[in-house]
């Protein structure tokens, strides 16, 4: 634990644009484990249950949108897993002519893509503690050159034909107007598409929440809430807008931000809890984490969610019940669920499957639990069994599972790194790690040009594939686009799971 504070100390020193976060746990760990051998052994199952905490909240997370955006996205997560497969062999080729071992290998790919669950793939794979020396030099330079190959593209306007169009990052809003003539709500601009919400109605002077079934009359009053452009589109085409925000009104029907704690709601769907029918309401917005989101009929709410209910005022206490409304209820987390979908993804992992050639491998604690965490998070709850985890208790399990595990590895690989870092072997492997990254990035975002990507989705998409978040800080930080994340969310997981796969594939041939 000593290692794990000083750790997150080393983590948030900034370097220029890079924090190297939970891996200053692995220094830290590296340098206390040097000082004598004994400190690193027996820690194989804090190790194993680190890793996998960490992998089944990603999993958890990640599942829905991976499993959502699996159509659309699948160009670019072919690109990824294909430049995975030509840096696995790149990598076995180079270090072998250098004249680096199995461990050092596979633990340097590893590295070099910033992926924690693939080292201990390699560790396990190589039975080496070398792959923990090859990880702990490759890291900050996979980190720093991705950040700078992100910072050459993220940019670029280069022709995105078979991207879609930004949204420009824009907020959500909401914007009041008079209607000018009967309109059916259908006809109105991105209301069959859900991209914007109705609230409030006021109509021959009384004030009540628009009805989702009923068309709109000339001089009715009504509350537009989506994305400026999308808000702007319908106030145009329905007649004036107006000065007054309608929600100065609060007499007769209100609105308030009602946290998700009660277990039967989260996990359904927004139409599922068919809030017209139960109160008279609507949700309009859906705050998750730091984001924003539209209540489109189709979005899964999750424990922690904090929904913008608008309501008569007299059912305003019966919203807060249904909603369960309590802070101290959602920051607690199902272990039930949790244990047993742990218990799945270990049980996967632990099974053996042979390939032609001789070779073996598993997914391991590393991608087992990975797996059944994202299948989880896209299923969502299983009869009265709620698999999601409150967001704020999904970043600290998270969290702790990637501290205990990378101090754990820096603890056991202490002293072979020592060793070694000053070394010509030292040399190779940064070597090996910077013709990596490089032909990475040249190969995947060249890729993405000629697919016809935009290259704020092509600089996310790196930024998942070499799985580090500190890279989609970064892009993020410089373009206000969307199509950043949703890049990263496509090839994150995925990216995950094939280095895994390469280094298994790996150990297999070499050792």
């Amino acid at each position: 634990m000593l290692v794990v504070a000083l750790g997150a100390a080393i983590g948030i020193i900034p370097f220029g644009p890079v924090r190297f976060g939970a891996a200053g746990a692995l220094f830290v760990g590296l340098a206390v484990g040097a000082l004598d051998p004994a400190l690193g052994e027996g820690l194989t199952l804090v190790s194993n249950l680190g890793l996998a905490l960490f992998v089944y909240m990603v999993g958890i997370a990640a599942g829905e949108t991976f499993f959502a955006d699996l159509g659309r996205q699948l160009p670019l997560m072919g690109l990824g897993a294909g430049v995975i497969v030509v840096v696995a062999v790149l990598a076995v080729l180079v270090g072998l002519a250098l004249g680096l071992d199995a461990g050092l290998i596979a633990g340097t790919l590893a590295g070099a893509l910033t992926s924690t669950p693939a080292l201990a793939a390699a560790t396990a794979a190589t039975g080496s503690g070398e792959a923990g020396v090859g990880y702990s030099m490759g890291y900050p330079v996979g980190v720093v050159l991705s950040i700078l190959a992100v910072s050459v593209v993220v940019r670029r306007k280069w022709p995105a034909r078979r991207d879609e169009a930004s949204a420009d990052g824009e907020a959500i809003v909401a914007q009041s107007v008079e209607v000018d003539r009967p309109t059916p709500l259908r006809e109105v601009p991105g209301w069959r598409e859900q991209a914007i919400k109705m609230s409030y109605l006021i109509r021959h002077g009384h004030t009540r929440v628009l009805s989702p079934g009923e068309d709109l009359q000339p001089a009715d009053r009504v509350l537009i809430v989506g994305s400026h452009s999308a808000a702007t589109r319908a106030v145009e085409f329905l007649g004036t807008p107006l000065g007054k925000e309608l929600t100065n009104d609060r007499e007769d029907v209100d609105f308030k931000r009602f946290v998700i704690s009660e277990p039967d709601v989260a996990g359904r769907t927004v139409a599922q809890l068919n809030l017209p029918s139960r109160f008279g309401g609507v949700i309009t917005r859906v705050r998750r984490g730091d984001s924003d989101l539209l209540a489109r009929d189709d979005l899964v709410l999750q424990l922690g969610d904090r929904v913008l209910a608008v309501v008569p005022r007299n059912e305003l206490a019966g919203a807060g019940k249904f909603f369960g409304d309590s802070e101290r209820k959602v920051s607690e987390v199902d272990a039930l669920a949790l244990g047993l979908g742990v218990t799945l993804g270990l049980l996967m992992g632990s099974i053996t499957i042979g390939i032609p050639g001789g070779i073996q491998f598993s997914l391991g604690a590393a991608a087992g639990p990975l797996v059944v965490g994202m299948v989880l998070g896209a299923v969502h709850r299983t009869g009265p069994l709620n698999w999601d985890v409150p967001h704020s208790a999904n970043l600290t399990i998270r969290q702790l599972g990637l501290l205990l595990f990378l101090a754990t590895v820096g603890l056991a690989s202490g002293p072979m790194f020592a060793s070694q870092v000053l070394t010509a072997t030292g040399g190779k492997v940064v070597l090996l790690a910077t013709l990596v990254v490089v032909v990475s990035a040249v190969v995947f975002l060249t890729g993405a040009r000629l697919l016809g990507l935009s290259a704020p989705r092509a600089s996310g998409g790196f930024a998942g594939y070499v799985g580090q978040p500190a890279i989609l800080s970064f892009a993020q930080a410089r373009v206000n686009d969307e199509r950043v994340e949703a890049g990263y969310a496509a090839l994150f997981a995925l990216g995950i799971i094939a280095k895994i796969l390469a280094v298994q594939v790996i150990g297999a041939v070499l050792t």
